[in-house]
């Protein structure tokens, strides 16, 4: 008998609800565990909440986690004929929220996720957030858009011309090659590629990988609300970045740095863009720390 893998393992723990997104009712993963004050994880590109298996059981022993799958990730659905935004994500942790009945809680975001929050933090600064954030969590992410610096395969995904054309021939070994880059040379990233494929390919959802891909110039157009949000919030921040990281690493931390330099800021020297899969202890003490 085939044995379950940890990623099938991760969707068999959690369960899919429905939301009302856009005027659409969409059908969306979502695993929670624990007890306790509320802390939501958001996951990054390409992957999913699975990116936070190995922290969760540590954050889960004194908090209570809910970890969705974004719209056209994971085990969340994935319309084909559809145009994705950081604001309808925005949107499903809203409703995500509403669902669980969460008037109160802290914020992890990596990577996708960043800009996301950074939504969350705009809507809050107008007195449109009904959720209060206690304390947000920035791991590796494009803050400061004009610093992220998109590997080869985003970037030939945002061509109009070959992005879709690209999806339709991607396949396990394309995505292992990609991703290589983005974790520390010490580090085997081998299961966790598998399970970004068996994340990304579920339901044929590499298809729509150039539909994802627009949350670049999504941050591009929205880059004054956002990193203005980022800057002026009285919400609690934190950061804990992988130093290595080619995308969103040093560079990144260094305007991190420069722009908010009383926020508490955890680098990790040997981690490159993965914190949640690289260096989960050290996350996960970071947050219970904050």
């Amino acid at each position: 008998m085939r044995s379950v893998s940890d990623i099938e393992q991760w969707w068999a723990d959690g369960k899919r609800i429905e939301l009302a997104l856009g005027g659409s009712r969409r059908s969306v993963f979502l695993r929670r565990m624990g007890r306790g004050p509320a802390i939501t994880l958001l996951h990054g590109f390409p992957s999913s909440s699975h990116d936070w298996a190995r922290l969760a059981p540590a954050l889960a022993t004194s908090h209570a986690l809910l970890m969705p799958d974004f719209l056209g990730f994971g085990a969340s659905c994935k319309p084909a004929d559809h145009r994705y935004s950081l604001h309808e994500q925005a949107d499903l942790v809203e409703a995500v929220w509403a669902h669980a009945g969460i008037s109160r809680t802290a914020v992890v975001a990596h990577d996708y996720a960043v800009s996301v929050a950074q939504e969350l933090l705009a809507r809050r600064a107008e007195g449109a957030l009904g959720v209060e954030m206690t304390h947000l969590h920035l791991l590796n992410g494009g803050l400061y858009p004009e610093l992220h610096r998109a590997q080869p395969t985003q970037t030939a995904l945002l061509d109009p011309e070959q992005g879709a054309k690209l999806s339709a021939l991607l396949n396990e070994e394309l995505l292992v090659a990609g991703l290589a880059p983005t974790f520390a040379k010490a580090f085997d990233a081998g299961p966790d590629s598998a399970s970004m494929w068996q994340a990304i390919s579920r339901e044929r959802g590499q298809l729509i990988s150039h539909l994802l891909i627009g949350y670049i110039p999504d941050r591009e157009a929205h880059a004054a609300r956002w990193i203005g949000a980022l800057e002026q919030t009285d919400v609690p921040l934190s950061f804990v970045w992988g130093m290595l990281d080619p995308v969103s690493g040093a560079h990144m931390a260094e305007r991190i740095r420069e722009r908010l330099p009383d926020r508490p800021f955890v680098a990790l020297a040997d981690v490159a863009h993965w914190p949640p899969l690289e260096a989960p202890e050290r996350v996960a003490a970071a947050v219970l720390g904050a």
